[in-house]
């Protein structure tokens, strides 16, 4: 009953190994009165053996064991304007499908994810498209085994080996920081993410590669983790350029951290002074004073792609997994290419000083 993995366990599943009438499953289900402890706690036994899934369509009996021409897109946050971008590509490939999308935030939180997972499954999607949060992905492929596919995206997950479509992060962090390097940077500061996310890993990695391929040392009071909002980058940016020897630019590796570095360069009138390189571009961000330079990503393509392998895997595609990689572009605009102007420790520091409101007495 439970080899076969293709096939969803059922309640009768449930019951037969719990050694109960499919009635007692159903009000164990529905979380239904007249259950003793025990026999409640004899099926979510069974329950957790089988990996049974509630089926919220279980009540129209034609659908049992038929395509349900829709998929699940799991993303960190879809208000994000790179998910909502990953959003738009599946959204393109899914209509060539006539395939409807469910999208939904997992906040980075795996325990999210997992509901989410379950409560996508119960409704009996077709497939899956994931970007993982920072946790061990084998649960999730025992909750899913064969029955539903999975491609996930942006990131690779840790633990399994699945189909995956993500940009190369160490080589674009590798030449976002070179660049500011040609500019005669060597004091380059980073804002990045949790570094138990893989990008954000990623990116710090290609930084460090960067500062030494060009024999500079790495300096850890230049580093800020955790950026995860606006918010967190501003704070970020205010520290790194409190500090004596502030950086002379500065390497954003996410758009949020790209934004509010944005806004700390403008407050302390350090724009046209620090030089500032962002992964992911932002909306207007030509029309900035300066234009921002960037390395572009192509989530839309991102998406497109992913979807089309969660359909091909759909069609029967069954060749080992693959790590499929999108092409970023660095665009020089203008805030990247600001040369270092500092001919001695402090200067900026100074500059800091004169632009930022002095606090006064009440």
């Amino acid at each position: 009953m439970t080899d076969d993995r293709h096939r969803r366990a059922t309640m009768r599943d449930v019951a037969a190994l719990a050694g109960v009438s499919l009635k007692t499953v159903s009000r164990v289900v529905n979380d239904e009165p007249n259950v003793t402890d025990a026999t409640r706690a004899q099926v979510q036994r069974a329950i957790d053996a089988l990996r049974y899934l509630p089926d919220a369509t279980a009540a129209n009996l034609a659908h049992a064991g038929r395509a349900t021409h829709t998929i699940a897109l799991l993303l960190s946050a879809v208000d994000n304007p790179f998910a909502a971008c990953i959003l738009r590509g599946v959204e393109a490939a899914a209509r060539e499908r006539h395939v409807a999308v469910f999208a939904a935030s997992t906040e980075e939180l795996p325990d999210v994810e997992e509901t989410l997972v379950k409560a996508f499954a119960s409704r009996n999607v077709d497939g899956f498209l994931i970007t993982p949060t920072a946790c061990d992905h084998r649960r999730i492929a025992e909750l899913l085994g064969t029955r539903w596919p999975v491609v996930y995206l942006d990131r690779v997950p840790s633990g399994i080996t699945a189909d995956t479509i993500t940009s190369n992060n160490v080589a674009s962090a590798t030449a976002a920081t070179q660049h500011l390097i040609d500019a005669g940077h060597r004091r380059i500061g980073l804002l990045t993410d949790r570094l138990s996310i893989g990008t954000a890993r990623d990116r710090r990695q290609g930084y460090e590669d960067a500062l030494r391929q060009a024999g500079l040392e790495l300096d850890e009071t230049l580093i800020q983790t955790d950026v995860a909002t606006v918010d967190d980058a501003v704070c970020a940016g205010r520290r790194l350029f409190a500090a004596d020897n502030p950086p002379t630019a500065v390497f954003a590796s996410r758009n949020a951290a790209t934004i509010g570095m944005v806004r700390v360069l403008k407050q302390l009138g350090l724009s046209h002074q620090v030089g500032l390189i962002s992964i992911d571009d932002i909306e207007l961000s030509d029309l900035l004073d300066p234009p921002l330079t960037v390395v572009s990503q192509d989530p839309e393509g991102m998406g497109r792609l992913a979807a089309q392998r969660l359909f091909a895997r759909l069609d029967g595609d069954d060749t080992p997994p693959v790590h499929l990689i999108i092409p970023t572009t660095l665009l020089a605009r203008g805030s990247g290419e600001i040369p270092c102007r500092v001919t001695s420790r402090g200067q900026i520091r100074a500059t800091i000083h004169q632009n930022t409101p002095q606090e006064t007495p009440a």
